[in-house]
């Protein structure tokens, strides 16, 4: 596994428009995103019966993971199961594809398919909820602009409009959501050995210092 460096920010209006319009100069936008450079994000976040993920995110444990669910834009042809994992200032993530079929068993609670599925990630979901009681916890929705640049494998997104919601309307793409408090908008930087200059620069936000903003956290708001 391969970790990533990750800084987030949390930006304002002005913020966004400055570092997009700086990006634009030297970074590309990621070729998944729509016309209008943006798309929708809504993920399924699991945890068990103590809540440890987002204990351990509110405690600062150096060393954590958290399982998730997402699709993009409305679309259930494409969804992806991730273990989302941090260890010191760095993350990695393990992927998986799943069909709406196996979807909708996970919803279901139908599990004992995972184990025969051949792929480590699911036996993994499927151990965690047979004896940690994981269960998915929350929907976190909202909008993104992805930027890519080549050289340090950079990827940086703004991400706005965050929502949460029912875990049991996760498959329906116009489920309810309610705005998460504050209405925040996030800047995120990730990138493998080094940060080109060209990047720091044109994401720099003057007076304001990282933070470790979890969107699953500020989605837990509500229960």
């Amino acid at each position: 596994m391969e970790y990533r460096h990750e800084i987030k920010h949390l930006i304002t209006h002005a913020d966004a428009v400055s570092i997009r319009s700086n990006l634009r100069a030297v970074a590309s936008i990621d070729p998944h995103a729509q016309k209008d450079g943006a798309y929708r994000i809504r993920s399924l976040y699991f945890d068990d019966l103590r809540n440890t993920a987002l204990w351990e995110k509110l405690d600062g444990v150096n060393e954590r993971r958290k399982f998730r669910i997402r699709y993009y834009n409305a679309d259930l042809s494409y969804i992806m199961l991730e273990c989302k994992m941090k260890r010191d200032n760095v993350g990695c993530k393990l992927q998986e594809r799943l069909t709406e079929n196996e979807l909708r068993r996970i919803m279901a609670g139908d599990l004992a398919w995972m184990v025969t599925s051949s792929r480590p990630l699911l036996t993994v979901l499927y151990m965690e909820m047979k004896t940690k009681g994981l269960r998915p916890k929350c929907v976190v929705e909202y909008m993104r602009i992805p930027f890519v640049y080549g050289p340090g494998n950079v990827r940086v997104t703004i991400d706005w409009n965050i929502r949460t919601g029912p875990p049991g309307q996760f498959m329906d793409p116009c489920g309810l959501t309610l705005p998460v408090e504050g209405n925040p908008m996030l800047l995120e930087v990730k990138w493998d050995d080094y940060l080109p200059s060209v990047i720091r620069k044109a994401t720099a936000v003057k007076s304001r210092s990282t933070i470790a903003f979890s969107k699953y956290a500020a989605c837990r708001i509500y229960g």
